[in-house]
């Protein structure tokens, strides 16, 4: 891709935001868009405030002053820790790549471009003057891009390790401020065995309960299926304090570790019921049948990124496709079909991955919606490193020099260290058009809006307009600001000129979804921060794949030294990881008891009779006869219905 490529990519996508936020802007302003842009705001009953005068068919960008004025405190109370902790990603990218952006703008891009490369002389690819590339073989200017990928490593694990200690405060925190939750006082038991005397599983529980924890257990629910009343292994333990039930959570119960199985109960609202009756023993091969799928998925996928690099790399299309040279013929149509339209398809391909392997972890069996957005979310995110970062480099840049490389093999070292920058350029343009273009339309909503007039002006008409509220999709967010980020830390050493870009991709998302979370997308579960350290382990990828780029890179270009030092940044980058799984990754999944002891004593007595009552009350399918819901006290069968058919 050329320099006008790049130009036309970047001026088209500037052009369609700036129009897109516009009408953004003035479609928000209309009290008929009320249902699209402020559902949450209305499902709240908060009062929403119109200008009635002219001023609101003009575009504004109150909005982002509005944005901006958010403090973490009230995203905090009003949204939960897991709306903060995607707002604070977006600031660690933002202070990241601003860093970042200083140092290659000043530092790297004029050292590159000043450079003059012999293997680079009689390129077309005009943007490699401006990577790694244009540095001559064996040149000591090496050294300063070595000393700059020791800095934004260091860099990238000292703000991760600040994010970890700041989101594990508030999480502590939060589990106080929300310590009258159910989930607090409530143990997921599963694999509950039959009671020998009676054969009954509620039977079972109640005595296994009442024999090993007589002075914490209070009472419980058992599931049970359908309308016949056949009991599940499946019970909803309620404690008497939530350090009895942090206790009774994370320790084994049997001899058997496959009975008896316990877990902190997820929020009420989180609970996804019809998958509590698959049966414990089952799991594995759901899960395994899903890893399966997906890797057969990510294979497939490749077809359809493999065919948009043949766009990005006009002079060979037109030998493998002729009738493509008509496209000379128009001004400035190549530009834009080699710089902008591959980047628009690739997106449009990637959009569907997010709700496919939703699908997928949903057939997972996990027994919550967090917990199925987190492994969803995961799934995106290594497809997306798979088929969109490394295929495109691999079938973008090295295929590219194949050929030549038959015609002149002694120049393969150097080929190879071209073809890992010669992509910088593409991922310039799919920055622009998913983070700008995307940005802007998810905050536009045309598809709501079309919906919205169509239904209106058709079997909708004369009826009440509907709330179009839906829970944040985490699992589509998150993936991909995580594989910007991963591009972004891979690039910053090899083609500096990216950085900028990301820059603008993190400050447009941070307006964008405070607004989103804020008037749009409701909270359906709190996990309290639970996907930070999904976040982490991205960014510590992110960093790794840079460092190990680099060993080749600086080896290609006959600098062997710098490779061999690069190795121990690499074994220290590996070696902080694993002490963040063992210093802070187990309070992500865990009450520990001592939070659990000091929830109790900030209530003096601790939770009251009452509460245990209300806890074990709201472990019951929304849609159960109030008639069947009765609870007694620790010798209660009364059952907990599952209408699963």
């Amino acid at each position: 891709m050329n320099a006008e490529s790049l130009i036309a990519s970047a001026a088209i996508n500037i052009g369609l935001a700036l129009v897109i936020l516009c009408l953004f802007s003035v479609f928000r302003k209309q009290p008929a868009n009320a249902n699209i842009y402020y559902p949450r705001r209305l499902a709240l009953r908060h009062t929403i405030s119109f200008d009635r005068s002219s001023n609101r068919f003009f575009p504004s960008v109150d909005w982002i002053r509005d944005a901006v004025g958010v403090t973490e405190d009230e995203i905090l109370s009003t949204l939960g820790l897991d709306a903060l902790v995607l707002i604070r990603f977006f600031k660690l990218g933002i202070k990241f790549f601003v860093v970042c952006s200083v140092v290659g703008l000043m530092v790297l891009l004029p050292l590159n471009y000043s450079a003059v490369s012999p293997e680079l002389s009689s390129s077309s690819r005009s943007m490699d003057s401006f990577t790694i590339s244009n540095i001559p073989r064996g040149s000591n200017r090496l050294w300063v891009h070595f000393s700059s990928l020791c800095f934004i490593s260091f860099l990238g694990i000292y703000l991760l390790h600040k994010e970890y200690k700041v989101v594990l405060m508030k999480r502590i925190q939060q589990l106080r401020n929300l310590r009258n939750q159910p989930s607090q006082l409530t143990v997921l038991v599963r694999q509950v065995p039959l009671c020998d005397e009676h054969k009954s599983l509620s039977c079972s529980v109640d005595h296994f309960f009442s024999k090993y924890h007589p002075n914490a257990y209070h009472s419980y629910q058992i599931l049970y299926a359908g309308n016949n009343l056949e009991e599940l292994p499946v019970a909803f333990v309620t404690f008497r304090s939530r350090w009895d039930a942090a206790l009774a959570a994370q320790t084994q119960q049997h001899p058997n570790p496959l009975l008896w199985i316990t877990q902190m109960a997820p929020e009420p609202r989180d609970v996804l019921w019809k998958n509590l009756s698959i049966p414990y023993k089952h799991l594995v091969l759901y899960r395994t049948g899903v890893i399966v799928t997906q890797i057969l998925f990510t294979i497939f996928f490749a077809i359809p990124v493999t065919a948009v690099q043949g766009i990005t790399q006009f002079e060979k299309l037109k030998k493998w496709f002729p009738p493509a040279m008509a496209v000379q013929l128009i001004p400035g149509l190549s530009s834009v079909i080699t710089g902008y339209l591959p980047s628009v398809i690739l997106s449009g391909f990637v959009y569907v991955v997010p709700f496919v392997m939703k699908g997928m972890a949903r057939v997972a069996g996990y027994v919550s919606r967090s917990q199925q957005e987190q492994k969803a979310s995961n799934m995106v995110f290594y497809f997306l490193m798979g088929n969109v970062f490394f295929l495109t480099v691999l079938s973008g840049s090295l295929l590219d020099q194949i050929g030549k490389t038959f015609i002149h093999p002694k120049d393969v070292p150097s080929r190879l260290a071209t073809a890992v920058s010669a992509q910088a350029d593409f991922f310039m343009t799919y920055i622009l058009a998913s983070g700008l273009s995307g940005f802007s339309l998810e905050i536009l909503q045309p598809g709501l809006l079309t919906w919205d007039a169509l239904k209106m002006r058709t079997w909708g008409r004369g009826k009440k307009k509907s709330n179009y509220l839906s829970s944040f999709p985490y699992y589509r967010v998150i993936p991909f600001v995580s594989l910007f980020l991963l591009v972004g830390i891979v690039y910053s050493i090899i083609a500096p000129l990216l950085l900028p870009f990301l820059v603008v991709y993190f400050l447009l998302g941070y307006v964008v979804f405070i607004n989103q979370i804020q008037d749009v997308y409701e909270t359906t579960y709190e996990t309290c921060g639970q996907y930070w350290p999904h976040l982490h382990h991205h960014v510590v990828v992110a960093i790794i794949i840079m460092q190990i780029t680099m060993i080749g890179l600086f080896g290609l270009k006959s600098k062997p030294s710098a490779s061999f030092a690069t190795i121990p940044l690499l074994v220290l980058t590996i070696a902080y990881n694993e002490y963040s799984k063992f210093r802070f990754l187990p309070t992500f999944y865990k009450c520990s008891v001592k939070d659990a002891k000091d929830n109790d004593e900030f209530d003096k007595d601790g939770p009251s009779d009452a509460a245990c009552r209300e806890a074990i009350d709201a472990y019951r399918p929304p849609s159960l006869p109030q008639v069947c819901v009765g609870m007694e006290e620790s010798t209660s069968t009364q059952p907990l219905l599952s209408l699963i058919s």
